[in-house]
């Protein structure tokens, strides 16, 4: 990390950081859309603006505020309008329902809910209203404006709990996910200590800025001051032409998008796909080692995977200049200040990226040990050269496009079908998404199982959302069970299923 950077990364709060970078380069730009392009001077600015009209609104410090946003420049200006006002805040991903939606507006006891109206065939607005949200408003093209004269003063505390974002972990229920302005800036000092962007650096955010993901990445473009391309809908080849126009440099998200990378340099294996790109990086799934020796071979970029997760948005990352061999086959290094331990398999971290815990202290104390540290649930282990490889999960949960699904909602939502008698529902390897989701149904005696088009059908009927739903149907005679308490034995159906399906559900 270069000295101004090592210099930001010891900001106090988020807004401080903002501050600092638009004071030192305020014309530089720090966000491109489209043909917009937003200067961090900008950001300053407007995000005062935008913090005055929302304090014209009634948001004060401590006000909790969700909102469910796409990737846009305005949703990272209301964001650090929110941080500019000491509010607390809670992202909610734009895929999720009434569900989900219902439940983290309920947990967070939110006082305002900003939503984009109507956005890729959904009304937003009408499912707040549905669910009885609090204070809604619409914030899409236009945001809340005021005179920033009247704003207080900015929150010089950067441990308070400020962030609650949401994970859904391995119950049906989501959790909220406490985190520090303190705690975002070292998630994303990690993430720029690995990859070290150079000046010239053009980066891209194609995932949802509510992903926790989103602070991660906009903090490192303050401390390295240089910016990034917003995809407010990614998919390829159609985003191709924004990469291409603004000489993005360093992409990726997660294992899902270096594959769909990878498939559109194949259509064009005499050029490469995006002419500039000279690093894939992300995290958040599983990484296949062929997926990476594929892209460098193919595409003729470095690709470096990193291990993060709601409540420690960045863990461990592969170092660009680091041998193949650690690059394919680990998640790389923790930086100075995150600690890991293995007891008894389990990955335990303690450092200033943890967050503080949960909504619900229950959860809280059980996630913590004695020591401080906290418990992810993930089984791994530590190279001679400290390096981390992972090699399971204690906790019943799917990894698809790096959002975690549990794997318990969807087999209380099936347990309920005519034609279900139980089902287990599993994460199964995959190039493209990192794991796919399958059900394995066992069907009552007699009785068809469902397809996969009539599982899918009733499950959106129930209200799942649709980044949940299974890509495969099984249907089994009989669960495999232990003698025992005759609980499913999933690594059963796991080893049976790994393999591609052989026929259509």
């Amino acid at each position: 990390m270069n000295d101004t950077a090592h210099a930001l990364s010891a900001s106090r709060t988020l807004w401080e950081l903002v501050d600092r970078r638009a004071r030192l380069t305020p014309a530089l730009p720090v966000l491109l859309q489209d043909e917009r392009r937003l200067t961090f001077g900008g950001l300053r600015s407007r995000a005062e603006r935008v913090a005055a009209g929302l304090y014209g609104m009634g948001v004060r410090p401590g006000t909790v505020v969700a909102w469910q946003l796409p990737t846009r420049i305005e949703t990272a200006v209301l964001s650090f309008a929110l941080a500019r006002l000491g509010a607390v805040q809670s992202p909610v991903n734009p895929f999720y329902r009434d569900r989900e939606v219902g439940f983290a507006l309920r947990e967070s006891r939110a006082e305002f809910f900003a939503v984009p109206g109507v956005w890729r065939g959904h009304d937003h607005t009408e499912m707040a209203r549905r669910l009885g949200a609090k204070g809604v408003f619409e914030a899409y093209d236009d945001l809340p404006d005021g005179d920033p004269s009247v704003l207080p003063a900015p929150p010089a505390d950067g441990t308070s709990v400020r962030w609650i974002y949401w994970t859904s972990g391995t119950t049906s229920d989501p959790k909220g996910v406490l985190h520090t302005d303190r705690s975002l800036i070292a998630g994303g000092s990690c993430l720029a200590h690995a990859l070290r962007p150079r000046p010239d650096d053009v980066g891209s955010m194609a995932f949802p800025y509510a992903h926790i993901g989103g602070p991660d990445y906009t903090v490192m473009l303050l401390l390295y001051g240089f910016p990034a391309v917003m995809f407010e809908q990614f998919a390829l080849p159609d985003a191709l032409e924004g990469y291409r126009r603004h000489g993005v440099t360093v992409a990726g998200g997660s294992t899902a998008f270096y594959s769909m990378f990878l498939a559109e340099q194949r259509r064009r294996p005499g050029a490469k796909v995006i002419p500039t790109l000279r690093l894939l990086a992300g995290g958040g799934a599983p990484k296949p080692p062929e997926v990476y020796h594929a892209v460098v071979r193919e595409m003729g970029v470095q690709l470096t995977h990193g291990y993060g997760m709601t409540e420690v948005p960045m863990i461990t990352m592969g170092d660009p200049e680091d041998t193949p061999e650690n690059l394919a086959t680990t998640e790389g290094r923790p930086p100075a200040g995150m600690r890991i331990r293995i007891v008894d398999g389990e990955v335990r971290l303690r450092g200033e990226a943890v967050c503080r815990g949960y909504l619900d202290p229950a959860q809280t104390a059980a996630a913590f040990d004695e020591e401080g540290y906290l418990r992810t649930g993930d089984l791994g282990r530590l190279t001679g050269s400290g390096h981390l490889v992972l090699t399971g999960r204690l906790k019943d949960v799917i990894i698809r496009k790096g959002e975690n699904i549990s794997a318990k909602e969807i087999e209380d939502l099936l347990a309920a079908h005519p034609r279900v008698a139980d089902a287990a529902v599993i994460g199964l390897p995959d190039a493209e998404r990192g794991e796919l989701v399958c059900a394995v149904v066992e069907p009552p005696p007699g009785a068809p199982g469902p397809t996969l088009a009539e599982t899918v059908a009733y499950l959106r009927a129930a209200g799942l959302s649709v980044h949940k739903l299974p890509e495969r149907v099984e249907v089994v005679d009989a669960l495999p069970r232990n003698e025992t308490l005759r609980k499913v034995l999933k690594y059963k159906l796991r080893e049976r299923f790994a393999r591609p399906a052989t026929r259509e559900p």
